[in-house]
């Protein structure tokens, strides 16, 4: 084993955006050295790490709203995959929300990735199929449709 999991820490932050980049993970929004400012600056404990000597090799996003906990950003480097690590870390963030007072645990997860679909399945997580997710980038120029009233995209 030799990797620890961690709270992860402002000091933290470009090791983290380099291990998402190493991943290959689907950018979005927030992965910007200020989002994870504020996400720390929110919740302290928010961001948990596989740290391996020094090198941040996992991480894991346990975002508490008061009500339920979300995991985001589950990510292992992939020299260090299939050795725990996503367990280990999906485990050390149940029971941080959990002790935190989460009545419900939920999972983001990117659809068109089978790997990971297959890892949350795995550990217990089912998809919510009576519900959507919706989003708004308020940063983010509406699209043709949006301005119209007509918006049919799939987000």
């Amino acid at each position: 084993m030799g990797w620890l999991i961690q709270t992860g820490v402002l000091a933290d932050i470009e090791d983290v955006l380099e291990l998402w980049q190493a991943c290959g993970s689907l950018p979005s929004v927030s992965d910007t050295h200020d989002g994870l400012t504020g996400l720390l600056h929110t919740d302290p404990a928010a961001l948990l790490l596989a740290d391996l000597q020094g090198e941040t090799i996992g991480s894991l996003i346990c975002a508490w709203d008061g009500w339920r906990g979300s995991f985001y950003r589950l990510a292992v480097h992939p020299s260090h995959r299939r050795a725990g690590i996503a367990t280990a870390l999906v485990a050390a963030g149940e029971r941080r929300l959990l002790d935190r007072g989460a009545a419900r645990l939920t999972a983001i997860v990117a659809d068109c990735d089978p790997r990971a679909m297959g890892f949350w399945q795995a550990t217990g997580y089912r998809p919510q199929s009576d519900r959507a997710r919706f989003i708004k980038q308020p940063h983010t120029p509406p699209s043709e449709g949006e301005r119209s009233g007509k918006a049919k995209d799939a987000v």
